[in-house]
């Protein structure tokens, strides 16, 4: 995993960032709800990761277990592009290992899919602990500092639900590359304070490649 340099911003109280791995444990301090390693994907899974996305429909791969060889072995058996593949499996695994690591685990959940259309466009939580998120080609997710969020506007929409997004401006968005841990509503503590989030809209013809990992 490549890390980059970037300005320093003004985040909010709940978010880490940095652009060294070390950032990533900060996801289990309290108030933290949101932790960002910054990065610029190499050349080689960039374009690794822009070969897979030269399919007609939509595509996903789902798996659980040890980020081990046997994850090597089924990523190159699905992947739309096999022969272009290995950088990103590469990255993938190195990902997913680290995540088994942080959260001293031996399985982990994994999704990779190429979209073609906003997953869950509208702002919400995750009903689960912590979830990587990571967009390898495309627009990355959104999130909302807690002082831009009505939590009031959460869940199903009906006609009395409040507007979640306090200030339109607020919004942020991850880059592509950039590798984020986030909380759920099941990690204890963040029950009403889970980082409200959602997927990115995106253009006609446009796809992105998006990577989620569970600690199991």
């Amino acid at each position: 995993m490549t890390a980059t340099t970037s300005s320093t911003i003004l985040l909010p109280f709940h978010a880490a960032q940095g652009t060294d791995i070390s950032v990533l444990p900060r996801i289990f301090e309290d108030a933290i709800n949101i932790a960002v390693m910054q990065r610029r994907l190499p050349a080689d899974v960039a374009l690794s990761a822009a070969a897979q996305c030269h399919v007609e429909r939509p595509w996903q791969f789902s798996w659980l277990g040890t980020p081990d060889d046997s994850l090597v072995e089924e990523l190159k058996h699905r992947a739309p592009q096999p022969e272009a593949a290995d950088a990103l499996i590469n990255d993938i695994v190195s990902v997913a290992q680290a995540v088994a690591y942080l959260f001293d685990t031996q399985t982990v959940g994994i999704r990779l899919r190429i979209l073609a259309e906003a997953m869950c466009p509208r702002f919400h939580c995750d009903n689960l602990s912590v979830r990587l998120v990571t967009t390898y080609l495309g627009p990355g997710s959104e999130w909302l500092p807690e002082d831009a969020v009505n939590r009031e506007g959460l869940g199903a929409p009906t006609p009395d639900r409040p507007e979640i997004v306090l200030n339109p401006d607020a919004v942020q968005t991850l880059q592509a590359g950039d590798i984020a841990l986030i909380k759920g509503s099941g990690w204890e503590g963040s029950e009403h304070s889970a980082l409200v989030h959602r997927s990115p809209s995106l253009s006609p013809g446009q796809k992105r490649l998006l990577l989620t990992i569970d600690p199991a």
